[in-house]
């Protein structure tokens, strides 16, 4: 039961997102953009908390859930450094995702040779 929560959730977080590009004007960049800092808002005001535990990877995996990770390490950075934790906490919290992330996309760009679009 626990997937098909996770698949339904995360499917309507893309579906959402899906009709933002569709209807709108607003580049890819932008509404990733919007969807961190979405996902960071929601979790200061302590919605996403509740929401993540009860939808699980569907709503930790998309953007939102990044946005939510950012702000969980602010807000234990600066629990512990203080004003010095707003600039050192989301990079703590998210360095392992970016880490691989760049990791894999450079062996994906060795493995398949992208090319400039034309």
């Amino acid at each position: 039961m626990d997937y098909i929560k996770a698949f339904l959730v995360g499917g309507a977080i893309c579906a959402l997102v899906q009709l933002l590009m569709d209807k709108t004007k607003l580049m890819p960049g932008r509404i990733m953009v919007l969807l961190v800092c979405s996902g960071a808002v929601l979790g200061c005001l302590g919605i996403y908390g509740p929401f993540s535990e009860w939808a699980g990877a569907g709503a930790n995996v998309p953007l939102l859930g990044f946005g939510n990770l950012l702000w969980k390490g602010v807000q234990e950075a600066m629990a512990e450094e203080g004003f010095l934790g707003i600039f050192k906490g989301g990079l703590t919290s998210g360095s392992g995702g970016i880490g691989a992330a760049l990791v894999f996309s450079y062996l994906g760009a060795l493995i398949f040779e992208p090319k400039m679009k034309r």
